[in-house]
């Protein structure tokens, strides 16, 4: 299904992002990849040329900066001629209560969290429906199926991608282009350590955080994985990581009492 198919992969020189390149390698796919780091995207260049599979080539990329976006799209098409499948995966965690979030902090996280995404399907969509031919992967978070205390500035940029994936399901149809949103629970990533905390954090966010990585048990490997079966298997949605389905079934189910559900999932 990805032999020489061309996927584009944000954030991947980490976490996901790595594990999806290397799974996306080995099945046979032509990668562009991209992160913000040069650091991580060239260890993950060292893997995949180690490993010997597939053909990669890397690129910096600002997922916040619009310009950037498009003129990454350019080179994508003049280096590969084509785009197949676009991971939107790059993200990044911010720490606060409302209360302690300033506006800049809040404009930050969403740069990258909900405007990286939709630049990325901008910038790579009309490719697709030009082909006739293409899927965008959306990486929201189970925190884009509940509010969850200090974290209301990821929270709005993940329920933003949910939104914004659910409205393709309904206006790509027909296409030959399809868009799927992923919900990851607890990955074990740098998720806790990456993740900044607000200027004015204090003991509250000191003390999600300090519950934060007890919460991080599936490897990336395992999500990338179900990511990867949920495009073989043609499903709009794929829940995957420590606690994902619990979280959905649970937002489902109980979505105005959730929040005293939240604190004994926690403990």
């Amino acid at each position: 299904m990805f032999k020489d198919k061309v996927v584009v992969i944000t954030g991947a020189g980490s976490g996901i992002g790595r594990a999806l390149a290397l799974q996306f390698a080995e099945a046979g796919a032509r990668l562009a990849l991209s992160d913000i780091s040069q650091v991580g995207l060239n260890e993950t260049l060292a893997l995949l040329a180690k490993c010997g599979t597939g053909s990669a080539k890397g690129y910096i990329l600002d997922v916040s900066s619009w310009e950037a976006f498009q003129a990454h799209a350019a080179e994508v098409n003049r280096d590969f001629g084509a785009v197949h499948y676009l991971m939107n995966n790059a993200g990044a965690a911010l720490f606060g209560t409302v209360a302690h979030t300033s506006i800049e902090e809040y404009e930050w996280q969403l740069g990258i969290n909900l405007w990286g995404v939709l630049y990325g399907t901008k910038a790579f969509l009309p490719m697709m429906l030009k082909q006739r031919e293409g899927c965008i992967v959306n990486i929201s978070s189970i925190f884009g199926l509940i509010g969850f205390p200090t974290q209301s500035a990821y929270n709005m940029s993940k329920f933003a991608v949910r939104g914004l994936t659910e409205c393709l399901w309904s206006e790509l149809e027909g296409t030959g282009v399809r868009a799927i949103c992923v919900h990851p629970g607890g990955i074990k990533t740098n998720f806790e350590k990456a993740g900044r905390r607000v200027k004015e954090a204090g003991a509250q966010e000191e003390l999600i955080c300090s519950h934060a990585e007890r919460m991080l048990l599936t490897p990336p490997e395992v999500c990338s994985a179900d990511i990867i079966n949920g495009i073989r298997k043609g499903k709009k949605r794929v829940i995957t990581g420590n606690k994902s389905t619990t979280i959905f079934w649970m937002a489902r189910l109980f979505p105005n009492f959730y929040p005293a559900l939240l604190k004994l999932l926690t403990r």
